[in-house]
């Protein structure tokens, strides 16, 4: 399986991107030495789908299949793309405050610490759809891990599309994000350009 393991921090530079969005508190004290140089559109394009392949911890093929998809989809294909993205099973753990970061989402998943609607499932990658039933395994519960998660996570804001009970580590998501409910500061307009060119 092909992970990413360039240090966050330093693609975030990179980036230009708030490490706050991945769900780190740290910040960068080294400054990244812009050239002067005019970004063409192409780069400008790039950028935004290297940022959202970031953010979200996908690949360059499962990328593209997104893309496919949304294009296929009713509706505006950058809006759908966000939606699917943000539909994740790892990215839904990591909103509803289960984890720390969505690579951390990502591991608790791969773990099998995750149910949805009572089926343990293991995929990062699974799309969860509105009405489902996200909770920690019941034997996972009293571990000292999650205990420390959610102290970490009990300040941070939840989106209004999935309801939490924080106490029995469980959450529906109520309906699936609209494009206004995402904070993700990607520009998804370019990454429709670059892919249908």
């Amino acid at each position: 399986m092909a992970v990413d393991k360039t240090p966050v921090l330093k693609r975030c530079r990179s980036l230009d991107l708030d490490p706050t969005f991945l769900g780190y508190d740290k910040k960068s004290k080294r400054t990244l030495i812009r050239r002067s140089r005019k970004m063409s559109e192409y780069g400008l394009q790039l950028r935004e789908k290297q940022k959202a392949k970031f953010i979200y911890g996908v690949l360059e093929k499962p990328f593209r299949n997104y893309y496919e998809k949304a294009d296929r989809m009713k509706g505006m294909t950058g809006e759908n793309l966000m939606t699917m993205l943000e539909s994740r099973l790892d990215n839904v753990v990591f909103r509803m405050g289960f984890a720390r970061t969505r690579r951390e989402a990502r591991q608790v998943v791969g773990h099998k610490h995750i149910f949805v609607n009572g089926k343990c499932i293991n995929l990062p990658s699974y799309r969860v759809k509105a009405g489902d039933v996200v909770e920690v395994k019941e034997s996972s519960k009293s571990i000292q891990r999650f205990k420390d998660i959610m102290e970490v996570t009990a300040g941070r804001l939840t989106p209004e599309w999935v309801v939490v009970d924080k106490e029995a580590l469980k959450g529906t998501v109520s309906a699936l994000p609209r494009r206004e409910q995402i904070d993700v500061p990607v520009d998804e307009m370019l990454i429709v350009e670059l892919y249908s060119k």
